[in-house]
């Protein structure tokens, strides 16, 4: 009425209220009246803005990749987006008149766009479709610090790179090239299983040859220790052997030098003896006979020299007419005899 008006914001604007080119009020989610002829109203979105993406890159192997993905922002200088881009908002018609707030975000688009053409341009196809998370850290700390980004007073709140896709046939290709590694990786399991149970059945059979000759080598050894202990028993045997042939030579020659010294002995004795006898024989060898025979019978008893007395009477047989020996006689010398072999007196002749 008369061009005055009322108008309610939400929560989530952020109003300025100008007029004749002054702020006269602002803050967040205003309601008051206005005069249509001198007034304007600048509207800037307090909420964060989620703006998705899908934009076509180069790879380094000359591939295109489809990039598709979301990135959220949200305004934090409120006077300084207004300085650069017009929020000026239609109250009549509640839009905005300028497209300035839509060019926004496709400006943060071409920001995002620019810094993941600079990573793929290094990334070959493969490495680039496996890199979604690791482009998406790059790209928001390649944002967040842009200039512009920074001039516009607003805040990158998060970057999602949700797929980097190649065309249809490029994808094929890399369908196909994959089964077929995998058919490849298949056979070569297959093979490497095979070649690992022939691996194990080969070393099962060199154990097995190992442990035969493991046993045949401690067969061998125990063999050898006992003949080695045989050996150790023959030799101590033989040094026994020697040694008692050798005590028995020593002993035999020990024998044989004293039956040689006996022999000399008695050889020595014989010759004393011989010479004793020669000298002896030599003295009396110009004795009558009957000195001799004298001599002999000194000292000799009675029935010695009896029967020496019989002797010559038998000698001279034949020049004795008659011989008479009387009982007593014969007696006598029986009893001289008797006593004599029993140490008793010697008997004498009648």
């Amino acid at each position: 009425m008369f061009g005055y008006n009322f108008v309610k914001f939400q929560p989530s604007e952020y109003v300025m209220k100008v007029r004749n080119g002054k702020i006269v009020r602002e803050g967040v989610g205003l309601s008051f009246y206005y005069y249509a002829p001198t007034t304007s109203v600048v509207v800037v979105p307090v909420s964060s803005i989620d703006v998705p993406f899908m934009f076509e890159e180069i790879t380094n192997d000359y591939q295109t990749v489809t990039v598709q993905g979301q990135l959220t922002y949200r305004i934090m200088d409120y006077k300084k987006i207004t300085q650069i881009l017009n929020y000026t908002y239609n109250l009549r018609k509640n839009n905005y008149i300028s497209d300035d707030p839509a060019k926004l975000a496709q400006r943060v688009i071409n920001i995002a766009k620019v810094q993941t053409k600079k990573h793929l341009e290094h990334m070959p196809l493969k490495e680039a479709i496996q890199a979604s998370e690791r482009l998406a850290q790059n790209v928001t700390r390649e944002i967040r610090a842009h200039e512009e980004i920074e001039n516009l007073g607003i805040e990158l709140m998060g970057l999602s790179i949700l797929a980097i896709l190649p065309n249809r046939e490029t994808i094929r290709a890399l369908e196909a090239q994959a089964r077929e590694e995998i058919l490849r990786n298949a056979d070569e399991a297959l093979y490497e299983r095979r070649n690992a149970s022939i691996e194990q059945e080969r070393r099962v059979k060199e154990n097995e040859l190992n442990t035969e000759i493991a046993v045949e080598t401690k067969k061998r050894q125990i063999r050898e220790t006992q003949l080695d202990a045989e050996r150790s028993v023959k030799q101590k045997q033989n040094e026994m052997k020697e040694e008692q042939l050798k005590f028995d030579t020593e002993l035999e020659e020990k024998k044989q030098e004293l039956i040689s010294l006996t022999v000399a002995n008695k050889k020595a004795e014989a010759d004393a003896k011989a010479y004793e006898l020669a000298v002896v024989m030599k003295s009396l060898q110009d004795v009558p006979p009957n000195v001799l025979q004298a001599l002999t019978n000194m000292d000799m008893k009675p029935d010695k020299l009896i029967a020496i007395a019989f002797q010559e009477l038998a000698e001279n047989a034949g020049k004795i007419g008659q011989l008479n020996i009387t009982p007593d006689l014969l007696q006598g010398l029986m009893a001289d005899s008797a006593h004599g072999n029993h140490g008793g007196r010697g008997a004498g002749a009648r």
